[in-house]
């Protein structure tokens, strides 16, 4: 099972991304950003962003069943808390989910522990998937083929992380496909710098 991130790595990276996952909005529309959400954890047990204070927050938004996208930025977000070495203690890496229906706690539990135990995997109702990914401005649809099963479906969504200081606010997004490199090193240049 330990091989299973570097497998999906090297699949994400060995041929092109899925056209279907859109990047974060452009710079000027992280305005407005509301990063507040109120959702359950794996143990079901409601989880809100006031639950992290004291805490910086690095959020994606995906599901289980993305064949390259989400497991990739969870790659990522598992190589930023390696190398952020003491520091990660000081990060909660949070991914939340935009298809509730297949994505349970349990589901979530097991695809996040895949990447790295400290990543927590949120789900939650549709209402409050919604209005968690309207806060942060992300986009999300059901695409099923015509005439196909309609338990077989993909979503098509926004792709990115967004980082919130321990006081909960909006920090920075880091679009996909940022270096890990590059993103450990902003990252650790603002939990250095608070």
């Amino acid at each position: 099972m330990s091989r299973l991130p570097a497998l999906f790595l090297a699949l994400a990276l060995s041929g092109p991304l899925a056209a279907q996952t859109a990047s974060l909005p452009a710079a000027e529309e992280s305005v407005g950003i509301n990063p507040r959400y109120l959702l359950q954890d794996p143990n079901g047990r409601s989880v809100t962003s006031e639950d992290f204070r004291g805490r910086f927050q690095l959020i994606a938004f995906g599901y289980t069943y993305c064949p390259d996208i989400c497991p990739t930025t969870l790659v990522e977000m598992a190589a930023i808390l390696k190398q952020l070495g003491d520091q990660a203690g000081r990060l909660q890496a949070i991914f939340i989910t935009v298809d509730p229906e297949r994505d349970s706690a349990q589901v979530l539990k097991t695809y996040t522990g895949f990447f790295d135990p400290r990543i927590i995997g949120l789900t939650g109702s549709p209402a409050l998937i919604r209005r968690a990914a309207d806060n942060f401005k992300i986009r999300y649809a059901k695409v099923r083929e015509p005439g196909g099963d309609p338990a077989h479906y993909a979503v098509d969504h926004s792709a990115g992380m967004f980082l919130l200081g321990p006081d909960g606010s909006f920090i920075a997004k880091f679009a996909f496909a940022t270096p890990v490199d590059e993103l450990s090193a902003r990252i650790g240049g603002y939990l250095g710098a608070r």
